[in-house]
């Protein structure tokens, strides 16, 4: 299993297609990711609150990653919640659960809210998902269009072509990302 450690915002598990290539990126190895039940309960709380038809579905989907994700989960983090300050104190749980689980980046849309000056005391690193995702793929090219293959195969309605499945995480503010992997298109 790989030393480097990646904990997820709740902010990336929604919406679907970034959760669905994150995930399919944890199951490769290049790096360990980590997740709390607080984060799940708060992507899932922000999904219901739009679409509350799909609450057995997520249910669900809860369970099958932090089944299939191995060791993915980070617990007992919550008596250090309390000593920690951010910008939104609505946040400070995601910074503890990273502590405990001595992740070296936590994957966020919301930079603002983990200012470098706070997780450099924890040895921590926010990114955005559009550069965590870049990094990869300069790092291992193979194994990330491998797993964008597969999560775009796994499209069935609609089916994506690669332009289209492109577009789709271009949608998902994944700029760099998308045109680094129009280098790749023959292997999505």
């Amino acid at each position: 299993m790989a030393s480097f450690s990646a904990f997820y915002d709740a902010c990336v598990f929604y919406p679907a297609p970034l959760r669905d290539l994150l995930m399919q990126l944890a199951l490769t190895d290049l790096y360990r990711a980590r997740w709390s039940e607080m984060v799940n309960d708060e992507w899932m709380s922000a999904i219901i609150e739009n679409r509350p038809e799909l609450k057995d579905k997520l249910k669900r989907t809860r369970e099958f990653v932090n089944l299939k994700v191995r060791d993915a989960l980070v617990t007992d983090f919550e008596d250090l919640i309390e000593a920690l300050s951010l910008p939104d104190p609505d946040d400070r749980h995601v910074l503890a659960a990273a502590i405990k689980g001595r992740c070296d980046v936590i994957v966020t849309s919301n930079l603002k809210d983990f200012p470098d000056d706070v997780l450099e005391k924890y040895g921590i690193e926010a990114q955005h998902p559009d550069e965590f995702l870049t990094h990869l793929l300069d790092l291992s090219p193979g194994i990330v269009c491998g797993a964008v293959k597969t999560v775009r195969s796994r499209l069935k309605n609609p089916p994506k072509s690669v332009s289209e499945y492109l577009e789709t995480l271009e949608h998902q503010q994944l700029l760099k990302f998308s045109a680094g992997l129009r280098a790749f298109a023959e292997l999505l």
